[in-house]
């Protein structure tokens, strides 16, 4: 049976605790409200989810999306709802998905300016060692832009992966960098 989540604003709040903690520890999706650094999936609060995290459960059919006055939406009403608030949402999506699908632990990197901050086995098992910057088809990209984010990345020891996305139904393609020394 899917968990059921409320739409507030640019989050979806679970709010039965049973549901956020069988949701977290599908594979650390959302954050437990309060819970700066939830040690596993052993908490009594309800959890936050992303549109873009709440879109990808609900398209696998784990989490139904209710708006505030209890209206089950549609995976294509919450998609144009995430649509027209999220910039950029379908290429960010595309990159979200292929992700997920790969096995990877996928949370926000807005703290590392980019777009996600990506582990192999999850937060609190070890630090996310990627940081995954997507850029659409076409997208015109400053050589200072690469440095900028390079640098970052390396300061914080995680690699810098530029994900490239021709359109939303495009396979995403991936550029790691490396720093190095001359």
């Amino acid at each position: 049976m899917p968990a059921r989540g409320v739409l507030a604003g640019i989050r979806v709040i679970v709010f039965d605790v049973e549901d956020a903690r069988r949701i977290y520890a599908m594979g650390y999706y959302g954050k437990p409200l309060g819970v700066p650094k939830p040690r596993g999936s052993d908490f009594d609060t309800p959890l936050e989810l992303g549109l873009v995290e709440a879109v990808y459960l609900a398209e696998k059919g784990y989490l139904v999306v209710e708006d505030v006055d209890g209206k089950e939406l549609s995976l294509e009403e919450l998609l144009n709802y995430a649509r027209n608030l999220v910039d950029r949402f379908d290429v960010v999506y595309a990159v979200y998905r292929d992700l997920r699908e790969r096995g990877l632990v996928v949370r926000s990197g807005l703290k590392f300016g980019a777009e996600f901050a990506v582990y192999e086995k999850g937060p609190g098992l070890e630090h996310a060692p990627y940081l995954v910057h997507v850029i659409p088809g076409g997208s015109l990209v400053e050589p200072l832009e690469i440095v900028r984010a390079g640098r970052l990345s390396h300061s914080v020891r995680k690699y810098f992966v530029v994900a490239l996305v021709e359109s939303p139904s495009a396979a995403v393609r991936y550029i790691a960098f490396e720093w190095t020394r001359l």
